[in-house]
């Protein structure tokens, strides 16, 4: 039988400067266009000004990576490039209101995340029938807001004119967890993409890059196994020791559990900037060797990890380790690994 939850949808690198953000991530070889934002005029007849959250991906055939900072009140003093495409909000005068609210809670959550520290904040799964897992989570006692949709113009190319996401957010019991978000940032579920809709969007990227495989959850060794029981409950399977780690087995990726004694093991020379938090990513690229030559070729520093994988570490990549693995031959390819 099939999990409700399958896959690693996307990881979210919160920044405090979006352009000095899209430029590291050129340099890690990934392809990243424009930043989208909300807009919206100050005053009667004033042009639209940014506020709110800003955003760009870097997209897989069945993930991304998201980068995403925070804009308020047409400050653009967190970096925004000169060719942020600004969205102007458009909707009915009882509506808009409430959502410039959501807008702003949004942006709020992203302030906070910064305040905790510069890195990744946000980690959704992928869901084949997000409805069942919500039923399941709420049978559960696990909190969340629900099932939201959003529909947005979908990518050139697209067979559709209109993208739509399904999400929810998973809300935490803690005191002062904010809604929509747990200990470790923001967690929650995404409806499968659509292939045609993901297939039209740049998806070549010159590191190889091919797949979001991994994220690593580093937490206190004492509440290491109330997250791994927290998170068994969020994806509906148990986790399998890999030591140091507690390993969650998604489809073609996997959720990694470190206590914080053994993050310097399993990446060696990281410390977490804060506990519970996401110290790192994985991604799949094509082919190793050429990935090495192009992140030195731009000066980035690498290290190595116990199982082969290398990383940019997190003091040169805002806050996130940035893993690169050899993504798994097609079936009857006998090609030597370089």
């Amino acid at each position: 039988m099939g999990h409700d939850i399958a896959r690693l949808h996307h990881v979210g690198h919160i920044v405090e400067d979006m352009a000095q953000a899209i430029s590291l991530y050129e340099r890690l070889g990934f392809v990243v266009p424009p930043p989208s934002c909300p807009a919206m005029p100050r005053q009667e007849g004033a042009a639209p000004e940014p506020f709110g959250a800003a955003n760009t991906h870097a997209d897989f055939p069945s993930s991304f990576l998201e980068l995403a900072t925070c804009v308020e009140d047409g400050d653009t003093s967190r970096g925004l490039p000169a060719d942020a495409r600004l969205v102007p909000l458009e909707a009915p005068a009882e509506v808009l209101p409430v959502l410039v609210e959501r807008i702003g809670e949004t942006s709020a959550n992203l302030a906070a995340c910064l305040d905790r520290f510069e890195g990744l904040h946000i980690l959704m799964f992928s869901s084949p029938a997000i409805d069942e897992a919500a039923a399941r989570l709420t049978a559960a006692g696990v909190r969340h807001g629900g099932v939201n949709t959003v529909r947005r113009a979908a990518p050139h190319g697209a067979k559709v004119p209109v993208e739509t996401v399904r999400y929810l957010e998973i809300d935490g019991d803690a005191p002062g967890d904010r809604p929509g978000a747990v200990a470790e940032g923001r967690v929650g579920v995404v409806a499968d993409m659509d292939a045609d809709v993901q297939g039209s969007r740049d998806l070549d990227h010159p590191n190889g890059a091919v797949g979001l495989v991994e994220a690593i959850l580093c937490v206190a060794d004492r509440e290491l196994t109330a997250v791994q029981q927290r998170y068994e409950t969020y994806l509906g399977r148990p986790a399998r020791q890999e030591s140091p780690a507690q390993v969650f087995d998604l489809e073609g990726a996997a959720l990694t559990l470190v206590p914080a004694s053994g993050l310097a093991a399993f990446l060696p020379g990281e410390r977490p900037a804060a506990l519970p938090a996401l110290v790192g990513c994985t991604v799949a690229v094509r082919d190793l060797a050429v990935t090495r030559d192009l992140l030195r070729g731009n000066g980035l520093p690498l290290r190595e990890t116990p199982s082969g994988d290398m990383f940019v570490p997190a003091d040169a990549a805002l806050g996130t380790a940035v893993v690169f693995r050899p993504a798994p031959r097609p079936r009857g390819d006998s090609r030597p690994r370089r």
